[in-house]
């Protein structure tokens, strides 16, 4: 693998961050500055000691930890939170989290959103869950700011133009005269905000309530929890079935 993938798996930084300190001379292997082209060989390191060990891998002058067990978490976000791991945002996500592992969220609720965040530092898994192309389903439910007829729904589930798109057919369900449950399989920037207020009507209240198999349940505003074995047992099998 290249060199930036190895140092994310360490829970060291991000992928994106990794890139910086290589392209800044900051990380060496075996005494002589690392570079972009490197890859990173496991079978190469000796099973008495940890790969960044074998390797001789080092970051500012310190050594690189081994790569991280990997975690996978649950977090019910409150309105307010910004998903963006900014340290300087008082807002941000980040300040939510544990130093370590170093988790990441999988996709976005944006900041006036709450409900069901997925937390984990599995690349693959990340990945497949947000790859278009999986079409996997996210659970919404959805208040309005007044009463709908059922023209709306039917527009909404058949796909709604705004902007340069027009978005893919989805399941929708009524839950009141001003609520209702939606499926997505896509994951369009504000894509249900975006749809109401094309039909013309303006969303006050989203939660996503369930990823795939995945529930919220009665986890609480602001509260994180790892998954269960089931719950985790679960979302790998979506990899395994795609691949």
């Amino acid at each position: 693998m290249r060199l930036a993938q190895y140092i994310a798996l360490t829970g060291h930084c991000s992928r994106r961050a990794a890139t910086r300190l290589i392209r800044d001379g900051r990380v060496t292997i075996a005494g002589r500055i690392a570079n972009h082209i490197d890859q990173i060989n496991l079978s190469l390191t000796t099973p008495e000691l940890q790969p960044c060990a074998a390797l001789n891998i080092m970051v500012d002058g310190l050594p690189l930890g081994p790569i991280e067990t990997k975690q996978y978490w649950m977090l019910h976000k409150k309105v307010g939170t910004d998903c963006r791991l900014l340290a300087h945002d008082p807002t941000s996500l980040i300040h939510l989290l544990p130093k370590q592992p170093r988790l990441y969220p999988v996709g976005r609720l944006d900041k006036d959103s709450r409900g069901l965040l997925l937390l984990t530092n599995d690349g693959a898994l990340t990945q497949s869950l947000m790859h278009p192309d999986f079409h996997h389903r996210k659970y919404y439910q959805v208040q309005v700011a007044r009463a709908f007829d059922d023209t709306f729904l039917q527009q909404m589930a058949a796909g709604v133009s705004y902007k340069d798109v027009t978005t893919l057919p989805c399941k929708i369900t009524r839950l009141s005269t001003d609520r209702f449950e939606i499926v997505l399989t896509q994951g369009l920037n504000r894509q249900i905000r975006r749809m109401s207020q094309a039909l013309g009507f303006k969303v006050i209240d989203l939660k996503r309530i369930a990823i795939e198999s995945l529930q919220l349940g009665n986890l609480t505003e602001g509260e994180l929890r790892p998954l269960t074995y089931a719950e985790e047992s679960s979302l790998k099998g979506l990899i395994k079935h795609q691949t």
